[in-house]
């Protein structure tokens, strides 16, 4: 063959096949970091999503449950780790009040990732152990007030859902419970459950079935509008408490300078899995669903996540709950 035939040949093939890397790209198994235990509000959004990402990555998405120190241990590790769309995390508002909560916090949330979009805005509830002697929110409300620190309110650690929702809810009543910190939601629905604490403050992913089969007490859900699977249960607006809102995003996160051929790839893969009828319907058995496309994006994500930084500070200062 005439060799500058043959050279052609070559540039047209090389013109005509992926580029390497970003075009390939997933060659392997993925990764997803979360920052708290198996079993957990977080874990479900994640392990939801991840199910149908795989469709569109042709790749399997794996769960690794990195807990420790308020979930800051899991989000170091893929701050640390290659950024090559092989290591993501899946973390939720904490990632907003880790700044403000550590001192000493070895990650930037704003500098060290890219988000890729939001997932979900998760609602929460307030409840009590089942023979809590309140029977209406009235009741609790005067009973805590009357009691103080003798009634315990657990949580799952500092920075998670649980301990923004009592820290806001405290400084709403006015009123300091005893706070029972746990390592992780299971643990400390486990407690209530035993009737070992009296209230906790937590996402609906956690609670809706031990509501619906009457093992816990609900006395309200913390968004403005009602959650449709507990129709019947009012906001803590309704009951007085005005401009009360504390609903738990979830955002998909990949290191800093990964890719953007990488970072498009993924943010497709997430917004059609949150248009996977199947992920719809799992969110909505526990009283949430997919954010809107146009807050499934990197821009929408990282807006809301520097919002959320500002909006958590003062509250964290105001109550001076710190960690180490």
């Amino acid at each position: 063959m005439n060799f500058r035939v043959l050279a052609a040949a070559i540039v047209l093939l090389a013109a005509t096949l992926p580029a390497a890397g970003a075009d390939v790209y997933p060659t392997k198994p993925i990764s997803i970091v979360v920052a708290f235990p198996a079993g957990g509000p977080t874990d479900f959004i994640a392990r939801t999503v991840a199910q149908s990402m795989q469709k569109t990555l042709g790749q399997s998405l794996n769960i690794e449950n990195v807990s420790g120190a308020g979930g800051t241990v899991g989000v170091g590790r893929v701050a640390r780790a290659n950024p090559d769309g092989y290591s993501l995390l899946v973390h939720h508002i904490g990632m907003a009040t880790a700044p403000t909560l550590y001192r000493n916090l070895q990650f930037d949330p704003l500098e060290d990732f890219i988000p890729l979009g939001a997932i979900a805005d998760v609602p929460m509830t307030l409840v009590a152990r089942a023979d809590f002697p309140a029977q209406t929110f009235g009741e609790m409300l005067a009973y805590v007030k009357a009691n103080g620190d003798k009634v315990t309110y657990a949580n799952a650690g500092i920075g998670s859902a649980s301990h923004l929702c009592g820290l806001v809810f405290m400084q709403a009543i006015q009123t300091q419970m005893t706070i029972v910190p746990y390592k992780g939601t299971q643990p400390a629905m486990s407690d209530l459950l035993g009737g070992r604490v009296d209230l906790l403050c937590d996402q609906t992913t956690q609670t809706t079935a031990q509501i619906n089969a009457n093992r816990i007490k609900a006395y309200a859900v913390t968004t403005r509008t009602r959650v449709g699977t507990l129709p019947n249960l009012p906001t803590l607006n309704e009951l007085g408490l005005r401009d009360f809102h504390v609903a738990i995003w979830h955002i998909l996160f990949t290191p800093k300078n990964t890719p953007k051929e990488v970072v498009d790839k993924l943010v497709k893969a997430l917004q059609a899995a949150l248009s996977d009828p199947v992920v719809k319907q799992r969110f909505a058995e526990l009283g949430t669903e997919p954010v809107a496309m146009d807050r499934a994006t990197p821009e929408f994500a990282r807006t809301m996540l520097k919002s959320e930084i500002d909006r958590w500070a003062p509250v964290i200062r105001r109550a001076g709950q710190y960690a180490d």
